[in-house]
């Protein structure tokens, strides 16, 4: 039979991540691609996402066999394969989790694109509250028939940075439509264009990594992960951290709702509790689960922990060795550095949605790729100083954004063939919905978890040795109490 893949070398791309990564230049040959072979391949687009989705991956995992051969006293880091077919099902694991036979809607009637007077606006409400907000900031009411038609007349009275900024004034989501060169002339754009792709830097302390019983096949094993993230990047970043043999606890606000579907796909060898920052007795309890964790990954805006004495600064004073990863949506500088934000959002202002279809009619990347992508680079990230901390004991903390992200794939990652004549967009987004990737069976797994039967995607992250699957499936979400097991 003819083989359906091939090992090619490395890429620019992860050689690029690696470098931001301050990763050592010779472990990249422990790299290997399988690509399929035959032209276009998964993740079909205009812009070169199978490049960021491979680059991501093989950091991640180059990075993960580091630590493994590290905290394994071995010379040599165990090889890495990376399979495009396993990459690109693992970005769009948010459309291919099941639970018992039933798919995610992942987005709302209300996260869509509508026009403006001028131009085109992308809102983002699949939260109850973000919902609320962007009706608000419109003066419509949240009930009642033929919203979206309510939604898209009073859009079309204004311009699209008149809907974006009052939406953004009452708390919601929602981004005109740029071209990347408008997104880049702009303030925020040009801001993040001159950063690096990640920024890590060390904190000190001295805080030694527990020992492991089996390091080469769980390189986090024996370590703590604060989990305080939302949605998708953040989520899985600390789900390829559970692979690896953390013990992950995510904390969630009791008053913030999440979706149980987004859950089943990103908590998959994670345990959810709830707790109420600002309530004096959840505020011991948090600290007392800071002062044993090793890890703290934060996604929420900017500033959105200081309240709380909770920022990255102050959680690395707090346990001196702590590794924090800190994610946000457009940086911690700029005039939008306290907006909220969503791969989608992104992807609309920084010029992506009109690369991927029209001026007119927008499209969309065929998967959630900045998400993913950041989230495997922010996986790496905590590894990389993981492996720094088994050296010296000291912390770190690292700090990622997706609309850098959206700029590496924009303007500095390769495209591997010219883009397609015609629009990509919703085109290629459900092709890949549809197909998974290429082959999404061959790289999903099933099994019984609290709320039945969990058909997921297995982690593309991968390396000579590793694991292979998560030791428990996602549960209910926030169902947890909000301990430490005994590592015992």
């Amino acid at each position: 039979m003819e083989p359906r893949e091939e090992a090619v070398g490395i890429g620019g791309g992860a050689a690029g991540a690696w470098r931001a990564l301050d990763g050592e230049p010779a472990l990249l040959d422990r790299v290997t691609y399988l690509a399929a072979l035959g032209g276009g391949g998964p993740l079909p687009a205009r812009l070169p996402v199978r490049e960021l989705a491979r680059s991501a991956v093989a950091v991640c995992s180059l990075a993960a066999a580091e630590l493994a051969a590290i905290r394994a006293g071995r010379r040599s880091v165990p090889p890495v394969s990376v399979d495009d077919g396993a990459v690109a099902a693992a970005f769009v694991s948010d459309r291919l989790v099941r639970l018992d036979g039933r798919a995610w809607d992942t987005f709302a009637p209300l996260s869509r694109f509508w026009r403006a007077s001028d131009g085109l606006v992308r809102t983002h409400a699949n939260y109850p509250h973000h919902r609320a907000r962007l009706l608000a900031a419109l003066g419509l009411p949240d009930g009642g028939d033929g919203l979206p038609a309510l939604v898209a007349q009073a859009v079309a009275a204004r311009t699209a940075e008149e809907v974006e900024e009052a939406v953004y004034a009452a708390g919601g989501l929602a981004v005109a439509v740029r071209s990347p060169d408008r997104w880049v002339a702009g303030e925020q754009g040009a801001l993040l264009a001159g950063q690096p792709l990640l920024t890590r830097e060390r904190t000190g302390g001295s805080l030694p990594l527990p020992a492991a019983a089996d390091p080469l096949a769980q390189p986090c094993a024996g370590l703590r992960v604060l989990d305080l993230t939302r949605v998708l990047a953040g989520p899985v970043a600390t789900r390829t951290l559970a692979l690896l043999g953390a013990e992950v606890l995510r904390i969630d606000a009791p008053f913030l709702p999440e979706s149980q579907e987004a859950h089943n796909d990103t908590g998959l060898g994670k345990r959810s509790a709830l707790l109420d920052l600002g309530r004096a007795a959840d505020r011991r309890t948090f600290a007392d689960l800071l002062g044993q964790a090793d890890v703290v990954v934060t996604g929420y805006r900017p500033g959105a922990l200081d309240r709380f004495g909770l920022g990255a600064r102050k959680l690395a004073a707090a346990r001196p060795g702590l590794v924090v990863a800190e994610l946000s949506a457009w940086g911690r500088q700029g005039p939008w550095r306290g907006r909220r934000g969503f791969d989608s959002l992104v992807q609309a202002a920084t010029g992506i949605a009109e690369l991927e279809g029209s001026p007119a009619a927008p499209g969309a990347l065929p998967a959630q790729a900045l998400d993913h992508g950041t989230g495997y680079l922010l996986a790496a990230a905590v590894l990389r100083s993981l492996t720094e901390r088994h050296q010296d004991g000291g912390g770190a903390l690292a700090r990622l954004t997706l609309a850098r992200t959206a700029h590496w794939l924009l303007r500095e990652l390769r495209p591997e063939h010219p883009p397609a004549a015609g629009p990509s967009g919703r085109g290629a987004a459900r092709e890949a919905d549809d197909r998974g990737g290429g082959e999404p069976g061959r790289w999903m797994r099933e099994r019984v978890g609290p709320l039945g039967l969990l058909g997921y995607v297995r982690s593309p992250v991968s390396y000579q040795g590793g694991p292979v699957d998560w030791a428990r499936p996602s549960g209910r979400w926030g169902a947890d109490p909000a301990r430490w097991t005994d590592h015992g």
